[in-house]
């Protein structure tokens, strides 16, 4: 069967809807706002999903005229939060420099693409020292059989959780680690991590 993607602005065309004219970086930057500030979650303008199936109406208007008797204040409450941070934001940009641009940049390029390079012993040695043993990076005849490493005696495979969702695995005869990365972080999930 033939797929065809349908572009956001075809579907507001196809409801005649028009689609607002922001300057360049405007909406990227009013989303980045809104998605550190929270002014569109739902305790500040309702479960949206709920309330559309609430919705009794046909046109976009009447779903405004039916949203704003139902939520009055919200759409205020929203813009007044997104403006707050925005306002958080020209502050910050007026304080950036070189400076602080180069370190992020420095921080970037040379620091997180080391840790990303280096991720595998970190995983290795956070585990070991946890269980209160040792650890070893695999030699190269090792990796050749898919282990990174050991734990102790334990020889490990460390893989992202995406790993997990392939349909072709490679048999490898070790522990499986899996890590993702989150903010302020990395998750790591595997039965040699004792339970607290």
């Amino acid at each position: 069967m033939p797929v065809r993607r349908i572009t956001t602005e075809e579907i507001r065309n196809c409801l005649e809807i028009q689609t607002p004219n922001f300057e360049s970086y405007v909406a990227p930057l009013i989303n980045l706002a809104n998605q550190y500030a929270q002014g569109t979650r739902p305790r500040v303008v309702g479960q949206m999903t709920e309330l559309i199936q609430q919705f009794e109406g046909e046109t976009l208007e009447q779903w405004r005229v039916w949203y704003l008797d139902n939520h009055p204040q919200a759409i205020e409450r929203a813009t007044s939060m997104i403006l707050t941070k925005l306002e958080d934001f020209k502050y910050t940009l007026n304080n950036i420099d070189e400076d602080i641009v180069r370190e992020w940049v420095t921080d970037l390029v040379i620091v997180k693409t080391f840790i990303g390079l280096r991720i595998q012993e970190a995983i290795l040695r956070k585990i070991a020292e946890i269980r209160d043993e040792t650890y070893r990076i695999a030699n190269a005849q090792e990796e050749a059989q898919g282990i990174d490493g050991f734990i102790g005696e334990v020889p490990v495979s460390i893989k992202p959780y995406t790993y997990r969702n392939m349909p072709l695995q490679e048999n490898i005869q070790a522990r499986l680690i899996y890590y993702q990365k989150v903010r302020g972080g990395i998750e790591v999930d595997s039965d040699l991590i004792p339970e607290d």
